[in-house]
């Protein structure tokens, strides 16, 4: 009896990349030709990620967490590609931005952070090793969240104090790390002591690609109706996010081979500097003033281009890192 949903789930595991490019034009659809629906949609917004990020980090067990913490090597280039090379890249075009102070925003909000969520699942369709760059998820938050608001000072200077308030940052931090994590591990403790716990488990966890779906439409047609007449300053930075995915593909690459990685644990290392954490600091972008709305906008418009590179990345990065990948650096 149990033959059906499996199949189900490994159906749309399998056709998972179209699922999130129709789910991405759903929401598009749904955001034009109904904005009014687009502030409640904004209000599902955390829910909905923290679900997403319950079921993410569901996948980790706690245990391996701790002895992830001693695989020295892909850790240390996973926190080199994302918190030295990322803000460097980012710094080298963060003069050609436009000047729009929202735009700005925006943009350093999203491509100075790690993506947490679907990285992990276009690793693994690309033979990159998801089980390890599972396990440093929790790392990279954190991480991520500690060096945020430095990395945003230096870029945005004094002013940016007067703009962004650190009681958004924490509430994110809370609600979209702490407690889904918190949860994910009770849930894992009581799957360990019975069946029953087991179950839930297992039916939560093929949840993570309706839930990614789900998620993208209710981001894309929450933030669609925002668009007004701020659409020229939106697509003028796309250029800048196509750019980042071609020079971080070979960035990841060249920090993988410096550190000695495998073929699979290099090509983690290239998906998490490329991908960014868009879902995750899209709050942070909402708790901005109204002036700075835009900015929410420029963060959605990176989720974006993201998947749509995701689709080439799948199909290239093993080509650019073939399974021989020599070690020496």
């Amino acid at each position: 009896m149990s033959q059906e949903p499996q199949g189900l789930v490994e159906r749309t595991e399998q056709h998972q990349i179209a699922m999130y490019l129709g789910a991405m034009a759903l929401g598009g659809l749904l955001g034009w030709a109904a904005p009014a629906v687009g502030p409640g949609l904004e209000l599902a917004i955390n829910p909905v990620l923290g679900a997403l990020l319950f079921v993410t980090f569901l996948q980790v067990p706690a245990g391996e967490l701790f002895r992830s913490l001693r695989d020295g090597r892909f850790l240390s280039a996973a926190l080199v590609v994302n918190f030295a090379v990322v803000p460097a890249v980012v710094a080298a075009m963060f003069a050609f931005l436009p000047a729009d102070q929202a735009v700005r925003i925006g943009v350093l909000l999203v491509l100075l952070c790690p993506c947490v969520d679907y990285v992990i699942v276009f690793s693994g369709l690309a033979g990159g090793d998801s089980r390890r760059l599972l396990a440093a998820t929790p790392l990279l938050l954190v991480v991520q969240m500690l060096l945020l608001p430095g990395l945003l000072y230096l870029f945005m200077g004094p002013s940016l104090a007067d703009i962004v308030e650190a009681g958004p940052f924490l509430e994110a931090f809370l609600f979209l790390i702490v407690i889904p994590l918190v949860l994910a591990w009770a849930l894992q403790a009581w799957a360990a002591r019975t069946p029953a716990g087991q179950k839930v488990s297992d039916a939560a966890t093929t949840t993570m690609v309706p839930l990614m779906a789900a998620t993208l439409i209710t981001v894309v047609a929450s933030q669609v109706p925002k668009l007004g007449g701020s659409l020229g300053d939106v697509a003028a930075v796309i250029p800048f996010y196509a750019a980042f995915l071609v020079v971080m593909a070979l960035a990841g690459r060249v920090v993988a081979r410096l550190f000695r990685l495998d073929a699979p644990a290099s090509r983690a290392v290239v998906f998490t500097g490329a991908t960014r954490n868009s879902l995750v600091v899209l709050p942070l972008a909402l708790a901005l003033p109204d002036e700075l709305a835009v900015a929410a906008v420029v963060v959605v418009t990176q989720t974006l281009v993201e998947v749509i590179g995701m689709v080439a990345y799948v199909r290239l990065i093993p080509r650019l890192v073939p399974e021989r990948e020599p070690l020496t650096a």
